[in-house]
């Protein structure tokens, strides 16, 4: 399960003004499909960076979801225009056997939970930016104040006297505004508000603007005066809402007409009434079909096509790349690392939407995707060409055409080769040789989006990772590569392009060893951005240990567990001190998932998993309120251990470290990453040498972390900060601490530590033989 994107070519008539003449206008839209699992949410954050706009499927029976949240959180962090859709809508009919009163009051309640995790992100959003701005006038006050100065002529200069508030009215989902979908993706009808606005404006007279703010709500339709009315006017009367009435009754009748009824069998009286009032022509054989499903998919595809409703509303209500990307980029770029360093002139490329090929090229690489080198299209054979498999069995017939052949010439003399032959066979010995498997080596592409220019193949880029600064440009200096191939996404199969230009989503070849997961690629090094930066929502938190079932097979499992974290955003892979390849993803299903590709794709061996790791810590802090202790003698965090031989005592006392030294280490977590990196690059078991120890240098270079040798020497100085006799132990592994602690006893005893004589006095050398 992981995203996949397809390019889809639409045509539809528009009109430029409500009295022009409608023209046809053409249109391509990229659509990425991500799972829908939550194990698979990184698949969300990896295709949210290439769109813009989103969206979103709600399933109208099981509700809002922790998924649906996560993928509402998402666009609200990227700031993608979503579009909603209630999908699912049969099961409303066929299983839970609502009728459309009841079905309008439970889409009704879905829609407010839905807006109810917008309204939670923006009041979050409103309570920051109150906060900071609280702040600022608090800064600016004690300024003030210092200076002594009139503090209302600063804060009027700054514009800043009052807090802005937002206005969130465009921010929710609502039927009226077009932004939200009904339909049932496995019966294959979709509508909007406005398309049945347009179809009941004719019939009632009704203007299409009106009719969109009045078909969902409560209005009722007065059947005798064909008026709308509000719930003051009804005046008692017993009126069905206008959504009940004029768009579900509708639905719920063709369901009744084609699997209703007796034995599911339908009602063809009903249907020929329900075809000739919407002006349905179907063929005759679909009239006459036995098969209900059939019928009812006819109706529905010529009545409420999705494609036509999914594609006319992404649209209409999603920004185009031009808009989108004047909208977004400039706080992404800003956002970005080193962002007061990029360029004018790639800001300005991005901002403004510029495609021609003289301007900065900016793609943005989400992940990296394996491909079968079979599925490739150069490797694709072309019409009219054999397969491996049809030459081979080409060959073997003309062989025996042949061999009949050259039988009927030579009569007896073939009958008589043919014994002699015969006998000098062994067929003891006989063994049949085994086909061997032709393996399909897998290849890696990058799954991009172009924001600038526009790129060809031949064209060389910059690779820049993730934690590249355009502030530090040459530090670490990024790869250099050329662009290999080219390729349109249509799903499972690839398409060869020659050229992509700005606002297309596509693949690309020749990055294989030079990203990892994501990354961008920028034509120029100087000024360049990173738009690496995604926020990954899905973390992995499963881990098991993995081995091949054929200890020979040991090489292959590595290289195909390198293979699978480069093409999955999430898994990651660790090898511990241990000799355990340990495999960490998001949950069961990403695991299972994980597994099979390894094992088919990746790999080609069996593998055995584990049972799951589950990550252990803790810790010693200073509690203000604890328990009386065990031992009043002993005193709080002391225990007294005895050997099994009674000779030996040993009396211990744990005590947390101090302040300084833990607020030194939290001040300094970034180096103690670097060293854990550094330790799995002697090991050789880190995945990502290369990006990582660029991303050492770059900090290291700009002055946010420590070196080793800094990072040691003050930790060092911090722990013998002890007060009298009290020196704290530096940190060491657990081989090393029992011969630490042992060597400061017999130091603190002036016995012999580390082959020198520390005694300093009569008393104490008494001790040293002992």
């Amino acid at each position: 399960m992981e995203s996949s994107a397809i390019s889809l070519y639409f045509s539809m008539l528009r009109r430029n003004a409500p009295d022009a003449a409608p023209e046809a206008k053409e249109y391509l839209i990229n659509l990425i499909d991500s799972p829908g699992h939550i194990d698979f949410s990184s698949e969300v954050s990896t295709a949210s960076r290439l769109c813009d706009g989103a969206v979103v499927l709600v399933d109208v029976v099981e509700g809002v979801c922790s998924q649906t949240v996560t993928v509402l959180r998402q666009t609200w962090i990227e700031k993608l225009k979503p579009l909603l859709v209630f999908n699912k809508i049969d099961r409303l009919i066929t299983e839970l056997k609502m009728t459309p009163n009841e079905a309008y009051v439970h889409l009704s309640k879905l829609l407010e939970q839905v807006n109810a995790v917008l309204g939670s992100f923006f009041q979050g959003e409103r309570m920051e930016e109150d906060l900071n701005w609280r702040e600022r006038m608090d800064e600016r006050v004690k300024a003030a104040a210092e200076k002594e100065s009139g503090i209302a002529e600063r804060i009027n200069d700054a514009g800043e006297l009052q807090f802005e508030e937002r206005d969130d009215e465009d921010l929710y989902f609502a039927p009226e505004r077009n932004n939200v979908i009904f339909g049932s993706a496995v019966d294959g009808w979709a509508f909007t508000v406005r398309q049945f606005a347009s179809l009941y404006e004719k019939k009632l007279g009704i203007k299409r603007g009106i009719m969109e703010k009045v078909l969902w709500g409560s209005f009722y339709l007065d059947p005798k005066t064909k008026k709308i009315l509000g719930p003051k006017h009804l005046k008692g009367r017993n009126l069905k809402l206008m959504f009940v009435q004029l768009v579900l009754e509708p639905i719920w009748a063709v369901y009744q007409a084609t699997t209703g009824g007796d034995h599911g069998k339908g009602d063809p009286a009903l249907l020929d009434k329900i075809t000739k009032s919407l002006n349905l022509t179907l063929p005759p054989h679909i009239m006459r079909s036995r098969d209900p499903r059939l019928v009812q998919s006819a109706v529905f595809a010529a009545w409420l096509p999705l494609s036509t409703a999914l594609l006319v509303s992404v649209i209409e209500s999603l920004p185009a790349p031009p808009a989108a990307q004047a909208a977004r980029l400039p706080e992404m770029i800003q956002e970005s690392p080193g962002g007061d360093h990029v360029s004018d002139d790639v800001k300005d490329a991005m901002v403004s939407f510029k495609t021609e090929k003289s301007d900065p090229i900016v793609a943005y690489v989400s992940k990296m995707v394996s491909i079968p080198e079979s599925e490739l299209p150069q490797n694709k054979r072309r019409a009219g060409q054999l397969s491996p498999e049809e030459a081979r069995e080409l060959a073997r017939k003309k062989r025996a055409e042949a061999a009949r052949a050259q039988a009927a010439v030579g009569g007896d003399n073939a009958v008589n080769d043919l014994g002699t032959a015969l006998e000098e066979v062994d067929l003891d010995n006989y063994a049949p040789k085994q086909e061997e498997k032709e393996e399909d080596p897998e290849h890696l592409i990058g799954f991009a989006r172009m924001y600038s220019g526009t790129l060809s193949v031949g064209d060389e880029l910059y690779v820049i990772p993730p934690k590249w600064s355009p502030a530090n440009p040459h530090s670490p200096e990024p790869h250099k590569i050329t662009v290999t191939a080219l390729y349109m996404l249509m799903g499972r199969s690839l398409e060869a392009l020659d050229s992509v230009p700005a606002g297309v989503v596509f693949g690309i070849g020749g990055l294989e060893g030079h990203i990892l997961k994501s990354g961008t690629l920028c034509s120029r090094l100087e000024g360049a951005v990173n738009l690496a930066g995604v926020n990954t929502l899905g973390k992995p938190i499963v881990r098991v240990a993995l081995e091949p079932v054929n200890p020979a097979d040991l090489d292959k499992m590595i290289h195909g567990l390198r293979l699978l974290v480069q093409s999955d955003p999430c898994a990651e892979y660790e090898q511990f001190s241990s000799g355990e390849h340990v495999l960490l993803t998001a949950g069961e299903l990403h695991l299972e998932r994980c597994i099979t590709d390894l094992q088919d794709r990746f790999a080609h061996c069996e593998i055995q998993a584990g049972a799951p790791i589950v990550p252990y810590r803790e810790t010693i802090v200073k509690a203000e309120e604890m328990r009386p202790p065990a031992n009043k003698d002993l005193g709080r965090g002391v225990v007294v251990g005895v050997t099994s031989s009674k000779q030996v005592s040993v009396k211990l006392r744990v005590r947390p470290l101090p302040a300084k030294v833990t607020d030194f280490l939290s001040k300094n977590s970034e180096c103690i990453k670097h060293l854990y990196t550094d330790r799995k690059v002697e090991n050789g078991t880190s995945e990502e040498t290369q990006a990582e120890e660029a991303d050492i240098d770059t900090d290291m270079a700009a002055g946010k972390t420590l070196s080793q040798e800094e990072f040691k020497e003050q930790l060092r100085a911090q722990l013998e900060s002890g007060k009298g006799r009290e020196t704290w132990a530096s940190l060491v592994t657990r081989r090393t601490w029992p011969k630490r602690y042992m060597d400061a006893i017999r130091k603190k005893k002036g016995l012999l530590v580390e082959g020198r004589n520390v005694a300093t006095d009569a008393q104490k050398q008494k001790t040293l033989k002992r």
